[in-house]
């Protein structure tokens, strides 16, 4: 076998020399070539493959780290248990050699098998949630991950769980690599060309020297007019692709597994749900690294998400945010109630640290009261004053005359009824607070002694009492001038 692979990659380095002498084809084609020359040496290598059966199981295995319960703790193994189901074989290796590998037996239900999914009671929705969960720990948090998670390489045991197979191509991507996939994520989920430019030069796509206002412009055109945000991994990838030919992209070995790793899983998790989007799915957990993780990029990475460039703060994003931080926050809060310590909600990895919560806004305070959230502060000034005239307008005089709120226009992204939105925000974050009173009271403590705060709420007030000067005189006059039409109108019907 080896023999003929030898035979094999010559042909290819051959073909590949030729190509680029006189096709004039990519110069990281010889680099790709190699790539794959060594990927296919590795997969027939059964003591490297056993080794890395046995690395898997360490880093996501449920089971493996249940046989070393006496070095965690009850709260990780518990935690685990709920949302790290994963099996990986026992290697033999006593019998195992360089072109022999012996393995534990799994029974398992293939997940295309969709009668036998349904005779086991397995929960399709929850069989999905854990292969995402594994998977998004090794591209995102561990960086060791299975490069080809298809559906012949996993399967469903009668417990529910998942067993992986096949651990001959493998990737491993350091922390820059993985912290540069997350501001990829958010910076696409944003629309934000030009953050993403910024990422693939940063990450090595595009060469120094590069153009980075040209690939910024190509990426906005791509994007479209932002009617069809929420795609399929293909489709976004069909997407990129022009792009990424224009300006002559080179992707590293390990980036061109990780695309690979999330096609796969995307495929089949489809097996299971024909809708299943990966980027789609991928958000919370996103959202949640961002929230745990102290780290100053990943804290950079949510600033990014919720201000924009400009120093104008995402109010839409925040709202969703808070709400999903309160929704989830419910879960988790069930889920600790019950006396099992099963997850009643398949999304239980999902739910979110309060402390990690708390953690993050106290620093995102500090971040805007800082020199360098000026501009932040500027625009909130700016925002409280609108929602000020909003609820001056819209419910203060409407109230008066009984009238309803007309909405105003929703079709700009972060349009939408002002008052509305700032009462269904401060809802969902009273709930959020409800479910850990102790530490956010004890981080508002904290910032309200600050003289950072005390500077900065001076300055809101005393814009209010500035811009109602002139605001509240101009809606009296609004409001005497429709009295006076009022009284108008009723004495013209009284006459008839």
């Amino acid at each position: 076998m080896s023999t003929l692979l030898t035979l094999d990659a010559l042909l290819f380095h051959m073909i590949g020399g030729q190509l680029k002498r006189f096709a004039k084809a990519r110069k990281d084609l010889l680099v790709a070539v190699n790539e794959m020359v060594r990927h296919m040496f590795e997969e027939i290598d059964y003591i490297l493959e056993g080794q890395n059966a046995e690395r898997f199981a360490s880093l996501y295995s449920y089971s493996h780290n249940k046989q070393k319960k006496s070095k965690d703790t009850v709260g990780k193994n518990t935690e685990h248990r709920k949302a790290n189901c994963v099996k990986v074989p026992k290697i033999y290796w006593n019998l195992t050699r360089k072109s022999v590998l012996t393995m534990e037996w799994i029974d398992g239900i293939k997940l295309t098998d969709e009668l036998s999914l349904k005779k086991a009671s397995l929960d399709h929705k929850k069989l999905i949630d854990q292969g995402l969960y594994c998977s998004l720990r090794q591209l995102l948090e561990v960086g060791f991950f299975h490069a080809d998670p298809h559906p012949g390489n996993l399967v469903a045991t009668e417990d529910g769980s998942l067993a992986y197979f096949d651990f001959g191509m493998m990737g491993d991507i350091p922390r820059h690599f993985r912290v540069g996939l997350i501001r990829v994520l958010v910076h696409f989920v944003n629309r934000d060309s030009l953050g993403l430019a910024n990422d693939f030069l940063s990450l090595g796509f595009i060469p120094e020297g590069a153009n980075v206002e040209a690939v910024s412009n190509a990426l906005q055109a791509s994007f479209g007019d932002g009617t069809r945000q929420s795609r399929d991994f293909q489709a976004i990838m069909e997407q990129l692709y022009d792009v990424m030919y224009e300006f002559n992209f080179s992707l590293p070995p390990d980036y061109a597994l990780v695309i690979r790793a999330l096609g796969s899983l995307e495929g089949t998790a489809k097996a299971l749900d024909p809708d299943f989007k990966v980027i789609e799915s991928a958000y919370p957990f996103v959202i949640g690294r961002l929230l745990v993780d102290p780290n100053p990029d990943m804290r950079r990475i949510l600033r990014e998400l919720l201000i924009r460039n400009d120093g104008s703060i995402r109010w839409n994003r925040l709202e969703r945010l808070i709400a999903a931080i309160s929704e989830q926050a419910t879960e988790s809060t069930e889920d600790a109630g019950n006396p099992e310590g099963k997850s009643s909600s398949p999304l239980g990895w999902k739910s979110f640290d309060m402390h990690a919560v708390v953690a993050a806004t106290e620093d995102l305070f500090h971040f805007i009261l800082s020199e360098k959230g000026l501009r932040v502060r500027i625009f909130l000034l700016r925002d409280i004053i609108s929602a000020a005239d909003a609820f001056l307008q819209d419910e203060v005089v409407a109230c008066f005359f009984d009238e309803k709120v007309q909405a105003r226009d929703t079709s700009q992204p972060e349009g939408g009824a002002m008052v509305e939105r700032v009462i269904k925000g401060l809802k969902s974050f009273q709930h959020a607070v409800k479910l850990a009173p102790d530490v956010w009271m004890a981080m508002l403590i904290r910032m309200a002694v600050k003289p950072e705060v005390h500077k900065f709420m001076f300055a809101v007030v005393l814009a209010l009492f500035k811009h109602s000067g002139y605001k509240i005189p101009e809606t009296v006059f609004i409001f005497v001038s429709r009295v006076m039409h009022k009284v108008v109108k009723k004495g013209n019907q009284d006459c008839l």
